[in-house]
């Protein structure tokens, strides 16, 4: 005896129990629901427009998805496993409630085709919402660099000493991590944005559909090119996952910054209470945890990102099964990032920066001493040779335990006769940072610069 499969006209047997609960889709395909109601909606009034049904009909049918829709919502609709996935749940349920008319509603269209597009509705909507999640990112770094535009930090490169930089420069480039983020996004976007409806199975369809129609029914900017590639296509999946693993990858590096600076050793900055948490057994602890877990969940966001590439590797067109699992990888990282986002906007404003601690360690490391190299460059020593002597110059003031600001002239000039009085205008670390007025620089005017572009950016 034939199951009540939609699908099962030609099959005498039913489906194996352990096949079916092994190639079920809904227990994480549901959250497509919205999605796929919208989309059939825009099917039906095609389907109207084009005279497969009347206008009565595609009314009957959009009112009854919108009563699917609000028995979802209220949690009264019942789920299927025996109806494999959303699309097939929601029709069932569709033509349980206004009768056999809900069988016309796949005229003209097939599940790939319909699996297509709520996939691409489903992800321009997380998008558009990681994209505002970057902006409020964003925002919350300038605020914090508007507030620190005098607070001096110990740039390194290699993670070691290497010259004085505003704070304000540190924190705004993390803006500018983030606003390539949203651009990527913005971009990505033009190529998820795409409507598939129409394309059918693989090969078109032989009644004479209105693709265009559904597209700006839907708001979409754009219909497929081919509908072999339209079915089969998930690049816009990989490509969100993409734009997701930099943008935890951006959050990353941030977090690693944050969970040093937060260790007494350096001092630089003190956690908010909200984000942090104590230990089981020691009581002076304070775990930046926050930042730990974003740190541990970028491995997850790149999984999900390998996992598709794995998945399409080796396709032959057109639609196959295995692109099922192009679901619950997006739908893990979409909460990663989402949440993610969510938590350093919400920890950026509460994190107390110690300039003093900072100042202290710029001492301890000799971060001056490009000044005095560069000083005596100018003085028209080589530099090369300025480089040498400032090197010897370093190596005394280590044994002696002091810093090169800390030296007489007297002391200075044992290593070179260039140097004059005027050196101690440029050993000073603000000295450092005002005279780097190159565009894009550490120095005051450039970072006020910088931060009214991102100002810009986001008005």
């Amino acid at each position: 005896m034939s199951e009540k499969k939609m699908w099962g006209g030609r099959f005498a047997e039913r489906t194996a129990a352990s096949m079916e609960a092994y190639s079920e889709s809904v227990s994480f395909d549901w959250r497509l629901y919205r999605e796929d109601i919208r989309g059939s909606q825009a099917h039906a009034r095609m389907l109207a427009k084009q005279g497969f049904l009347t206008a009565g009909e595609a009314e009957t049918i959009v009112k009854g998805l919108d009563t699917v829709r609000e028995e979802i919502e209220s949690g009264t609709f019942e789920w299927k496993v025996e109806m494999e996935d959303v699309h097939m749940n929601i029709e069932s349920r569709l033509t349980e409630i206004i009768g056999p008319l809900g069988g016309k509603l796949h005229t003209a269209r097939s599940r790939n085709d319909q699996v297509a597009l709520g996939f691409r509705l489903h992800v321009a909507n997380r998008l558009s919402e990681w994209r505002r999640l970057l902006q409020a990112v964003v925002a919350e770094f300038a605020a914090q660099a508007e507030a620190h535009a005098e607070t001096l930090l110990p740039g390194c490169t290699h993670f070691q000493p290497a010259q004085p930089v505003s704070l304000a420069h540190h924190l705004l480039a993390y803006c500018q991590m983030f606003m390539r983020d949203a651009e990527r996004v913005e971009d990505c976007l033009k190529r998820v944005r795409v409507s598939p409806l129409g394309a059918a199975a693989l090969a078109g369809t032989t009644h004479p559909v209105d693709p265009q129609a559904v597209c700006d029914d839907l708001g979409l900017d754009r219909i497929f090119s081919n509908s072999m590639d339209a079915v089969s296509d998930r690049d816009f999946v990989l490509e969100a996952l993409f734009c997701g693993s930099l943008v935890m990858a951006h959050l990353s590096r941030f977090c690693e910054e944050v969970i040093i600076w937060a260790n007494p050793n350096f001092g630089f900055v003190k956690l908010p209470d909200a984000y942090s948490t104590g230990s089981s057994i020691m009581p002076q602890k304070k775990n930046p945890d926050a930042c730990e877990i974003m740190r541990g969940k970028t491995g997850r966001v790149y999984g999900s990102l390998m996992s598709m590439l794995t998945v399409i590797k080796g396709l032959p067109m057109t639609y196959n099964r295995d692109l099922q699992e192009d679901k619950e990888p997006f739908f893990d990282a979409d909460r990663t990032v989402r949440m993610s986002l969510e938590v350093m906007a919400g920890m950026l404003p509460g994190l107390s920066f110690i300039p003093e601690r900072m100042a202290a360690t710029m001492k301890k490391g000799f971060l001056n001493a490009t000044e005095l190299a560069d000083y005596l460059a100018a003085k028209g020593i080589p530099f090369r040779e300025a480089h040498h002597i400032t090197g010897a110059a370093v190596a005394h003031a280590e044994a002696a335990g002091k810093g090169l600001e800390e030296f007489s002239l007297a002391e200075l000039q044992q290593f070179s006769a260039a140097v004059e009085e005027d050196v101690f205008e440029v050993l000073g670390y603000d000295a450092a940072v005002r005279r780097r007025t190159s565009p894009g620089g550490t120095g005051p005017e450039s970072v006020a610069g910088q931060l009214a572009a991102v100002r810009a950016w986001l008005a």
